[in-house]
């Protein structure tokens, strides 16, 4: 949230924040202390916002969370919001899981599971699960890029008119160093029929575990498919360099900071969000996706 705000408030949009978790600093760190938030203090803060008749949303975006409870709320919610504005967007941030060292494992409870696939995704607009998430929704392993593409049919019939499977271990065209997102648009016509946009972005990896590019991913490809809604690969272009030029300024800025031979540590990979407003506001194309 702290990432995502910073970067709507810079694109020109008022944001009502809620934050799933109240905590001292991310869990990168060695030690967090802080609070979780329960689905009654989620209602509660939703029932004031109602109150106020102030409950007038465009877009809903969710991330992380632990608690199977609190994203029912978040469905019932969702659908509320929904009926007061057909046009609502919800961009659902599967959070989940990831893989290392090609073994994919959940750093949330194994429940939230079956409430992504049965209740949130269904609901959603946009999804931006990475691959092992993609695979957790669909019970589907990814191998290539044609298992990618037929997994991100599988979730848009779940849903979602748009799918971007962040980041996954694909071989890239470009080579090792390089990774791989995919994204898929479907839309239907006037007359019924439905068209899919397909695209593969291949970014450069960066050497080192940053926290929060995820949250900053989602929350960058809802700002630019707002500014591009029939365009996925602008969207994912902007999205993805965007992205770059923030982390290559971090691992810049950390590595000084940390001094020569030494590894930055997790305070100084603090994403430079606030020095980037330049890049945030108006990104230097330097990642183009291709159409599939």
């Amino acid at each position: 949230n702290k990432y995502s705000c910073v970067l709507f408030q810079v694109l020109g949009f008022e944001v009502d924040t809620v934050n799933s978790v109240q905590f001292s600093n991310h869990t990168g760190y060695a030690h967090w202390k802080g609070q979780v938030l329960n689905s009654d203090e989620l209602h509660e803060l939703y029932e004031g916002l109602k109150l106020n008749k102030v409950n007038q949303y465009d877009y809903v975006l969710t991330g992380y969370t632990r608690d199977t409870s609190f994203l029912a709320m978040v469905v019932d919610i969702v659908q509320e919001l929904k009926q007061q504005n057909s046009n609502l967007v919800y961009v659902c941030d599967p959070v989940m899981g990831d893989k290392w060292n090609g073994e994919g494992s959940m750093y949330v409870p194994k429940d939230l599971l079956p409430v992504y696939r049965d209740k949130v995704v269904p609901v959603a607009d946009i999804i931006t699960p990475n691959q092992f998430e993609a695979e957790l929704l669909t019970g589907r392993k990814i191998h290539t890029e044609k298992e990618a593409l037929e997994v991100m049919d599988m979730l848009h019939a779940m849903g979602p008119e748009t799918v971007v499977i962040t980041s996954s271990d694909l071989q890239a065209p470009l080579g090792n160093d390089y990774l791989i997102a995919l994204g898929s648009h479907r839309k239907t016509t006037a007359d019924g029929t439905k068209v899919t946009q397909r695209i593969r972005v291949e970014s450069p990896k960066v050497d080192a575990v940053f926290v929060g590019t995820g949250d900053l991913f989602a929350a960058m490809l809802l700002a630019w498919t707002h500014k591009h809604p029939n365009n996925l690969k602008v969207a994912c272009e902007k999205t993805v360099s965007a992205m770059q030029h923030v982390l290559q300024r971090t691992i810049k800025s950390a590595k000084a900071q940390a001094g020569e031979g030494n590894k930055p540590n997790s305070a100084q990979l603090e994403l430079r969000m606030v020095q980037s407003k330049k890049d945030i506001e108006n990104p230097e194309i330097i990642v183009k996706a291709t159409v599939l």
